[in-house]
């Protein structure tokens, strides 16, 4: 299953690490960028190193780190840190080279893989060359860090502009699609607003920073019941045509385009399915 939930940890709080594990998150983001001063940063290393090798491989499979950006003067720490680790993927803070991503992943193993945060124009304009570098697992887009990069007074066509993007770059290089940035409220509906704007431009999960946000995306993804209804007809009556082309539900055509919509609802209601 795709994962759709990512919840942010700061490192410097190892007491709050067991936690977001048993919120439900699908990942949990240990940060070890904006959330850590950078007087705290090495304690917090020593201290998710510490945790990390206390955890069992299924749970280890669902933490990720943000480390800090490349030219950052505690990015070489980090990477130093990171090899010998038990560390199955990371997030690469402003992420602008792919170069920067072939970097991180020669002190990980042969098999961990990196999320590149696009935060900055020079990220966006790499999309690329970002996609197509060896083992990115997917995109997330740092929309607060891109609109103070851009100048940008708030919200807007040019954010948008910026994730559409993104969300193509993911596309063309077959890449699942990428995971919107966080809502610094924690009221749920603020929350679903945003996740629903971020699916309408091509986004697919949501970077979350408080457990009530994992519920809120969590149900923000789930069909409603009308749209689970119909897709349920949908793939019924797809599944049992003699010869698929074109048939018709609830007096409407449906060619195999909007079966497969179906399907992908069907997954999104239960990964099971």
């Amino acid at each position: 299953m795709i994962p759709i939930t990512y919840l942010f940890v700061p490192g410097n709080r190892p007491e709050r690490f067991a936690k977001a594990l048993a919120s439900g998150a699908d990942r949990v983001i240990v940060d070890l960028e904006d959330a850590v001063a950078p007087a705290d940063k090495a304690l917090a290393r020593i201290a998710l190193g510490a945790w990390l090798t206390q955890l069992s491989s299924t749970e280890r499979a669902r933490v990720m780190v943000r480390i800090n950006d490349a030219l950052s003067p505690w990015h070489a720490d980090d990477l130093s840190w990171l090899a010998g680790l038990p560390v199955a993927e990371v997030m690469l803070a402003k992420a602008e080279t792919a170069e920067q991503i072939a970097e991180v992943r020669t002190h990980m193993s042969d098999h961990a893989r990196v999320m590149p945060l696009v935060e900055t124009v020079r990220g966006v304009m790499a999309l690329p060359a970002l996609t197509a570098a060896a083992g990115v697992s997917r995109l997330a887009f740092g929309a607060i860090d891109y609109q103070l990069d851009l100048d940008l007074p708030g919200p807007g066509l040019a954010l948008d502009m910026a994730a559409v993007a993104i969300a193509m770059a993911s596309r063309a290089a077959d890449l699942p699609s990428p995971v919107a940035g966080v809502t610094t409220e924690i009221d749920a509906t603020r929350v679903q607003v945003d996740l629903q704007h971020a699916r309408s431009l091509g986004f697919g999960a949501k970077l979350c920073v408080h457990p009530l946000q994992v519920v809120a995306v969590q149900e923000g993804m789930r069909p409603d019941a009308q749209t689970l209804a119909w897709a349920r007809r949908v793939d019924s009556a797809w599944r049992s045509a003699e010869d698929p082309g074109a048939i018709q539900v609830d007096g409407r055509m449906v060619d195999k385009p909007v079966a497969l919509r179906a399907q992908r609802i069907l997954a999104l209601a239960d990964p099971a399915h």
